[in-house]
């Protein structure tokens, strides 16, 4: 007898069905799974077989062959133990054959039994709820699966309750979506103390979702005001924590029981490989810049990362999607991020100190900064020069704006990004381009005027153009004005102006 049941294959954030077809026949006892699989893969049938033994059921001496059809689709991971074991189960005749044909199945196998959670529940709900069928999957990543409406989820905590549900014994309630209530971030921007150019920067970047990067001696404050940025981002929409939270799940980082509607908050270090920043490795796993998608990406002492990692960077922000192209894997996952990067003038960190001197001035600024390439640097559309903070300001009282009322500044601007573009793939100012830029941030003739002569007098590239009008539109709409006027546009250029002086 030949018996089916299905599971899913991973490409990317895609989930492509898989047909696991289980045959019982008369022969030397065996049991083998052909069709392509990876060895966690092939290790499946001796922990499938460790299960069954757990619940008393012993396999025939026969001959058990499992195909995983398509037979040309790489097979990876341990999550098709739970589709192998029911497929077997259905040709023993010990689970109905029509109930384990009608789902979708993944989790990997104890060896009493249990079911333990995998990674990429919510990409396999997906494609559950597109054939019509229902998921099952552990108990631990059911409530992460539900989140996807359209299919029913049945989260079972091990093998012996997979088999009471499908013979009718114990029915298993469907699973509940689950979210994380995470408590929000105690960094406040009342904390740092002076900056206030680099504070408005950030509130800019929040805002409309604009890659800043910020240049200033050691000490003065950057990474504290990166850290600040996640408080003044708001909530992750419902679409937003479905796409984020199905590269995480992809990743394994969906360990918590739900998803989260906080926006992600990726800072890997400056020794990451390419690999670990863009994506790639085995399997072709999705990269830091994936992760961040719909949040921030922090890259602290941003010239000393590898230049290839950098330039690799450009086209990502472009696009807001990466390829990940391997010798047996071309996918492709999202990368709508925002960038924010931080550097020191100069390899000693000091060139800019009035209070301190750099021996190799301005030759060290320009080397160290020249690491970074004009094309990338051209993608920033805010740069802000952080000054050092002197001892005495650091005993004043903190008078600066607190996080709260920035935030909801931020907050009413994307909701006015939302309502222009409705019905559209755009979301936030920075994505609009062609056309919709000309319609949404045309300035006044004041404005107009302006840019023309900042255009001529700093060299402006047409990338450089367009991104201070995307500059001036989220400036217009923190201030809730329906045109782009001239003082946004000075603004707006005045981010330009300081990198084109030092570098």
């Amino acid at each position: 007898m030949v018996a089916t049941a299905h599971t899913v294959a991973f490409e990317g954030v895609e989930a492509r069905r898989v047909e696991v077809q289980c045959a019982v026949a008369p022969g030397l006892p065996a049991f083998s799974v052909v069709g392509l699989p990876d060895k966690a893969v092939s290790e499946a049938r001796e922990r499938v077989r460790g299960a069954l033994a757990a619940m008393a059921i012993a396999l025939p001496s026969k001959r058990i062959t499992v195909n995983l059809a398509p037979a040309d689709l790489p097979k990876e991971g341990s999550h098709f133990d739970l589709p192998i074991a029911l497929a077997l189960l259905a040709a023993l005749e010990i689970v109905p054959a029509d109930a384990a044909d009608g789902t979708i199945a993944l989790g990997e196998l104890a060896l009493d039994g249990r079911l333990m959670a995998v990674p990429g529940a919510l990409p396999a709900a997906l494609a559950a709820a597109e054939d019509h069928r229902a998921l099952l999957c552990p108990r631990a990543s059911g409530a992460e699966a539900a989140w996807v409406g359209g299919a029913q989820v049945i989260g079972a905590a091990s093998l012996g309750d997979v088999v009471r549900h499908f013979t009718g014994q114990a029915p298993i309630s469907p699973a509940e979506p689950g979210e994380i209530a995470r408590p929000p971030p105690g960094r406040d921007l009342a904390d740092v103390k002076g900056q206030e150019r680099a504070k408005r920067a950030l509130e800019i970047a929040a805002a409309g979702r604009h890659h800043l990067i910020m240049i200033g001696t050691p000490g003065s404050g950057k990474s504290m005001l990166a850290a600040r940025m996640p408080g003044l981002l708001p909530p992750l929409s419902a679409v937003e924590a479905l796409e984020t939270s199905m590269i995480h799940s992809l990743a394994g980082l969906l360990e918590e029981g739900g998803i989260s509607r906080t926006r992600p908050f990726r800072e890997p270090h400056h020794t990451a490989s390419m690999a670990a920043i863009v994506g790639g490795g085995k399997g072709a796993k999705p990269g830091e810049i994936s992760l961040a998608h719909n949040g921030v990406l922090f890259m602290d002492e941003f010239p000393e990362f590898p230049r290839a990692v950098l330039e690799t960077l450009r086209q990502p922000i472009e696009t807001g999607e990466v390829t990940v192209s391997r010798a047996n894997a071309h996918v492709r996952y999202p990368c709508r991020f925002l960038l924010v990067a931080a550097a020191n003038p100069c390899k000693c960190g000091y060139m800019t100190d009035p209070a301190r001197a750099c021996a190799r001035a301005p030759n060290c600024g320009e080397d160290y900064l020249g690491r970074i390439s004009g094309p990338l640097m051209d993608r920033f559309d805010l740069r802000v020069e952080v000054p050092p903070v002197a001892f005495a300001d650091l005993d004043l009282p903190a008078r600066g704006e607190p996080t709260a009322p920035v935030a909801a500044r931020v907050a009413e601007a994307r909701a006015r990004q939302a309502a222009r573009f409705d019905g559209s793939p755009l979301r936030q100012n920075a994505d609009a381009e062609g056309a919709a830029l000309e319609e949404i941030a045309t300035p006044d003739s004041e404005g107009r005027a302006l840019l023309v002569r900042v255009a001529e007098r700093f060299g402006l590239s047409a990338r450089g153009y367009h991104r201070v009008l995307r500059v001036a539109r989220t400036l217009a709409d923190l201030e809730g004005a329906a045109d782009v006027r001239g003082p946004h546009v000075a603004e707006a250029v005045s981010y330009r102006i300081v990198a084109a002086k030092e570098l």
